[in-house]
């Protein structure tokens, strides 16, 4: 299913709702799976996520989906709960997430990983010109050496 997004409204409050929905529709779809998700897009759209780096372009985010999906079994994201941020061109989103590696372990644990996650989104129009993800990679708190020296236990 394909969707795209709202059209461009002159009016700013009328924009940065329509651009508040259209973060939502993108974790809707990112849970989904769902391909139509590259429509949200500009065609020069830039990424940014840690240990992945910087991707220029929808083929690029083919590229990092197909890496990630494949560790990952499911995601979710707390759509109802996102802390949204508009700011001019920029929707900054504060949020948890969830789900289950693909050997079915689930994440995060809670302990160490808490599935907090930072999205900055710029956008052009009603299209997402760019998107810098900021969540911590080891999802499953599997990088022992790394987690006891920075772990501050409760």
């Amino acid at each position: 299913m394909t969707s795209s997004p709202p059209s461009l409204s002159h009016d700013a409050n009328d924009l940065a709702a329509q651009r508040a929905a259209i973060v939502r529709q993108y974790f809707r779809m990112v849970d989904a799976g769902d391909p139509g998700l590259l429509d949200l897009y500009t065609d020069d759209v830039e990424l940014f996520f840690p240990k992945f780096g910087h991707g220029h372009g929808k083929e690029d985010m083919v590229e990092f989906a197909r890496r990630l999906w494949t560790d990952l079994g499911s995601i979710g994201h707390d759509i109802d709960g996102l802390d949204i941020m508009v700011c001019g061109d920029r929707v900054i989103v504060e949020g948890r997430e969830w789900g289950t590696l693909a050997d079915g372990t689930a994440w995060p644990d809670g302990t160490v990983s808490t599935g907090r996650f930072c999205n900055v989104f710029t956008f052009r129009g009603t299209r997402i010109s760019s998107v810098h993800i900021y969540a911590d990679p080891d999802i499953a708190s599997a990088h022992t050496e790394k987690i006891q020296q920075l772990h501050r236990a409760s």
